[in-house]
């Protein structure tokens, strides 16, 4: 008893408790005991602010569990890495080891369009005798083109037409039919333009001729050179050097170079902004029509994108007309999500589901071509061509997996409209390099330089076209500024944020502090033993 204060009844200890509380309001409920409607008033209010409070406390935890962030931005200026930059020069190569299939394509292509247009595209479209890549090292493979791979007919160009209801006007697409391996559940694969319909047509009989070919072939050795390709590369005034490029074959866009891939080399520091401090190259933008109905552009793509990245160039960057000289201008911004609670990102793909097909860094667009492609040899027995393949499986070919196609296209309309989960299984990376671009073109070169610049061209690079300025342009990428705006992530209510809002509703309604909490929990404690004492000489006097 000399350490633990006991009270006679509840009553006395509530008194206590009100008289001396720092919790404002609750002495008037003792210092008013004699006028009831007082006691009740003040009764009404102290239970109105406690609802009040605590309805406050849901509505911050909710809002807390909610996990939601707010976006800050911050300006930075350093030296920075020059981004990785990759061109193609739009002509795909026509393989020896294929060539007479892709003769055969190009006489139903030609077939397709008489019948559809009555146009005779023989003589200015298709160049039978055009000059063949050739792959040595492959003897054992033999000549795929005498091989058992026939070329298929079941998958005719076809006009169709339809009634507007609306207008009352006839509207025609043309497509081809694609069925399943029973040869039921068939639609057909339409477009309103009929550019379109043959492109995607020629393209799908390329993707089955071009399974034929081994799935790693290299053609470094026995292809044009870079010099064939670029004339001139400087970067901040100096020559580019052999180790700052990659090569790669692209089947749609042709032979392609990366510059400053890894992003490694200190000479793609960029230290200042501006044209002259960027990379120049002098390009060869003639196409030679090796494949004319695969790519039907004449130019060179370009795109830029982060170091250790694989360019998706079908889905980005943008074309470079012949005969212009294009200044691109760059500027950097960076986004940092939190990840965790406040969203779904990676680090850098290691705890993603999807077993990533590519060699570089994570991506989203890699995680998502990967995605597909697990889907779709494991449904479809194949792989897409334009994706690399899962140990073990093997590109599609409809001599092979006849209904392949229907697949492929179900299973991509399925992605494209968000049915797959492939969008669930790919999260964005937490942190993100995004480059904006704006250009400005002008002719290039000019009437009265361009005789000299291509006598400078051949002299020193082995220009011989003879062509009035169509087969050369002229690119200029560089930093607008070596300012990079970051965005970043923020708890919108963090855990301190959190404690400061409970401690301002609590002195609004009570006006008293955390340890105003302390003496609550102190009644409560007092109240539960006083509540056992009670009950125990109650149950001691009933024994007795």
């Amino acid at each position: 008893e000399g350490l633990i204060e006991f009270y006679d009844s509840f009553k006395d200890m509530f008194e206590f408790f009100c008289k001396n509380t720092t919790i404002h309001g609750t002495i008037r409920l003792v210092c008013s005991d004699s006028n009831r409607m007082k006691t009740a008033f003040w009764t009404l209010l102290l239970l109105a602010s406690f609802g009040m409070l605590y309805w406050q406390f849901a509505l911050m935890f909710s809002q807390y569990w909610a996990y939601p962030v707010v976006l800050t931005m911050s300006m930075h200026s350093e030296p920075k890495m020059f981004p990785a930059i990759t061109i193609c020069n739009l002509d795909p190569y026509r393989f020896e080891l294929v060539s007479e299939h892709l003769v055969q394509l190009d006489r139903m292509a030609e077939e397709s369009i008489t019948f559809l247009y009555g146009i005779n595209t023989s003589a200015s479209l298709f160049h039978m005798n055009e000059k063949n890549i050739h792959v040595r090292d492959l003897s054992s493979i033999g000549n795929l083109s005498r091989s058992g791979f026939k070329l298929s007919q079941n998958f005719s160009l076809l006009r169709m037409s339809d009634h507007n209801n609306r207008s009352g006007k006839k509207h025609s697409s043309v497509g081809f039919r694609l069925c399943n391996a029973t040869g039921g559940n068939c639609f057909y694969k339409t477009y309103s333009s009929g550019m379109d319909a043959i492109l995607e047509w020629y393209r799908f009989h390329y993707m089955n001729i071009m399974s034929q070919l081994p799935v790693i072939i290299n053609i470094s050795d026995h292809e044009e050179q870079i010099e064939d390709m670029v004339y001139s590369c400087q970067y901040d005034g100096e020559p580019c050097r052999p180790s700052d490029y990659v090569h790669f074959h692209h089947p749609v866009f042709g032979s392609c170079y990366t510059f400053n891939s890894k992003g490694t080399d200190p000479f793609w520091t960029a230290t200042k902004p501006g044209i002259p401090y960027g990379l120049s190259l002098i390009l060869r933008a003639e196409q030679k029509d090796h494949i004319p109905l695969l790519s039907t552009v004449a130019g060179v793509k370009v795109m830029i994108h982060n170091h250790n990245q694989t360019p998706f160039l079908e889905h980005e960057g943008f074309d470079i007309r012949p005969g212009i000289a294009t200044t691109i201008g760059i500027q950097q911004d960076e986004v940092n999500r939190l990840g965790g609670n406040y969203g779904k990102c990676t680090t850098n793909g290691d705890d993603v589901n999807v077993k990533l097909l590519y060699n570089n860094s994570y991506t989203l667009q890699a995680c998502l071509h990967s995605c597909f492609q697990h889907i779709m040899v494991r449904k479809c027995g194949c792989g897409y061509y334009y994706y690399p393949l899962p140990p073990g499986a093997e590109y599609c070919n409809y001599n092979k997996q006849p209904a392949w196609g229907h697949c492929f296209y179900q299973l991509y309309n399925r992605l494209r409209n968000h049915h797959l989960n492939c969008f669930d299984q790919c999260p964005k990376p937490c942190w993100e390099s995004l480059y904006k671009v704006s250009a400005g073109t002008a002719k290039w070169p000019s009437a009265k330089s361009q005789d000299w610049i291509r006598q400078a061209l051949r002299h020193q690079n082995g220009y011989n076209s003879t062509s009035n300025r169509n087969d050369i342009a002229k690119v200029t990428i560089f930093y607008q500024q070596l300012n990079y705006q970051s965005v970043n992530e923020s708890p919108l209510l963090s855990e301190n944020l959190l404690l400061s809002s409970m401690g301002s509703q609590w002195s609004l309604w009570f006006g008293s502090s955390v340890l105003s909490v302390v003496e609550m929990f102190e009644l409560l404690i007092d109240t539960l033993v006083l509540s056992l004492l009670f009950c125990y000489q109650r149950f001691r006097s009933k024994k007795t």
